[in-house]
Order: structure tokens, then sequence, then C-alpha cells
């Protein structure tokens, strides 16, 4: 029995799905370039450029890296540049949530597990990955200056104000929102769709993360993409992204607020 379906269409159903999953495919890559050119894929390439010039300056452990730096003269002026600097850092954050959104799957939200549906388990979770790398950060810190390979790092290089802790505890939470949201979320959900194994995914996702921390030195380097080693495996297995927000964000406190409470007691800024 002979078929009432016209035999062009049928020879050119099969290519016309290859183009469209090749235009799709396409269209993936170069929306995930655009969002990493946007966020911390350029931090990365500055990063990488920033290092080169210290390195090309004097030894490494001679010199002073500094965070959270005073942004104008006059306090509140500075208070305004800080939370416009917080506040437009986290744009690319609301870019994939949206793009997210716009692909099937349901809420971007509950597909990265960033959200409060477990906050016990997020915080203990969070909690946990915090001591873990608290210690680890600050072994990796001492032994590169130890051998020369990582700068003097003064984690807040505010001026005393009433709102500088407020302010330092913000921009904590914004790294941990940014980093964990594009550079675990988002980036596991769209080189998965492209086809990746979760070790491609997960080593790749560790070396993006220490790129963009090279201006600091080497050491940085080498214990952020350990850190985000185990921040992929464990989202690879848990699925939620809350617990390394929590966990980056107790991290970058500690290290800021402490720093401007205590100075060199915690070990950073000698």
């Amino acid at each position: 029995m002979s078929s009432n379906v016209p035999k062009e269409t049928q020879i050119s159903e099969p290519s016309e799905r290859s183009e469209a999953e090749t235009l799709q495919r396409r269209g993936l890559i170069i929306e995930l370039l655009i969002v990493l050119g946007l966020s911390l894929g350029k931090s990365g390439i500055y990063s990488i450029v920033n290092l080169v010039d210290k390195m090309t300056r004097a030894p490494l452990g001679s010199q002073t890296t500094s965070l959270n730096n005073s942004l104008n003269q006059r306090q509140y002026f500075d208070l305004t540049y800080q939370l416009l600097d917080i506040f437009f850092a986290l744009v690319p954050v609301m870019l994939v949530l949206y793009l997210l959104f716009r692909n099937p799957g349901g809420s971007p939200f509950d597909r990265l597990g960033f959200n409060m549906k477990k906050p016990l388990w997020d915080l203990g979770w969070g909690a946990g990955l915090f001591l873990a790398m608290g210690i680890g950060t600050l072994g990796v810190y001492a032994l590169g200056r130890l051998l020369g390979l990582t700068t003097i790092i003064v984690p807040a290089a505010l001026d005393d104000y009433w709102w500088t802790v407020p302010v330092l505890i913000f921009s904590a939470i914004r790294h941990g929102i940014l980093e964990e949201v594009v550079v675990v979320g988002y980036l596991f959900d769209r080189l998965g769709r492209l086809g990746w194994g979760k070790w491609q995914i997960i080593v790749t996702s560790a070396v993006l993360r220490g790129s963009y921390h090279l201006y600091q030195g080497i050491g940085p380097f080498v214990g952020n993409v350990a850190m985000g080693m185990i921040f992929g495996y464990v989202y690879s297995r848990k699925g939620r992204v809350m617990p390394l927000v929590i966990a980056h964000a107790f991290l970058d406190i500690a290290g800021f607020v402490g720093y401007a409470l205590l100075g060199s007691a915690i070990g950073l800024g000698t």
C-alpha cells in the first residue's frame, strides 16, 4: 500500500529536524557566550590580564590586592555607588533566570533549587560546606603566601562608616548569588543541554571559577578550582544551588566583615 504522504515530505522531515536541532544548539552556545561575556567570563579575562600585569611588575608575594574598595571620597556618594555596584552585578542573574524561564521545564527557581522550599536542609548543607571550605581557604592562602604565589589580600578596604558592615554583608551575598547561580546552576543547565557529561561540566565550571580569581594570584586560582569541584559535585548530586549560595555568602561575610572588625588577626592582609 502506498503512503498518502508526499515523498518530498517524508525525505525532508529528518533534515528539517536536524537543522532545527543544529540551530537550537548554536543558539544555546551563543546565549552562553553572551551571558558569560556580560558577567564572570568577562571577569575571568580581565583577571588573567591583571595577573600577567602583576607578574611582569614584581613578585606576586610582594604585591597587595584589595577588595571592596571605596568608590568615592564623600560618604553618601560612596554608599550610593556601592549599592548600585551590588545591584547591577546581579543583573546577569536576572538575565539567566529569565532565559531559563523561556524554556520548558517549570520555574527556573525550582529547576536550580534557588528557592526557600528546604530552608533547614539548605542551611545545614551550606553551613557544612562553609566550615570545610573556610578551613581550606585559609590553608591555601597561607601556603600561597609562603610560596610567593599569592598577593597580600585585603578583603575590606572601605572607609569606616556606619554602613560599612551592612554593605560588606550585601556584597558577600551578591557574590554568593552571582557566582553560584551563573557558574553552577545556569552553566550546568546549558552545558547539559549541549550534551556535555557530568565531569566535563564540573571541571569547566571549576576552572571558570578559578579564572576570575587569578588577579589575587596562583594560590586563589587553585583554591577556587578545588572549591568549584566540590560545589559542582554537590550540585550534581543534590540539584540545589541554594546551599552553595549560603556557603559562599558565609565565606565572604567571614572574610569581609571579619577583616573589617578584626583586621589581620584572622590571618588575612599579611
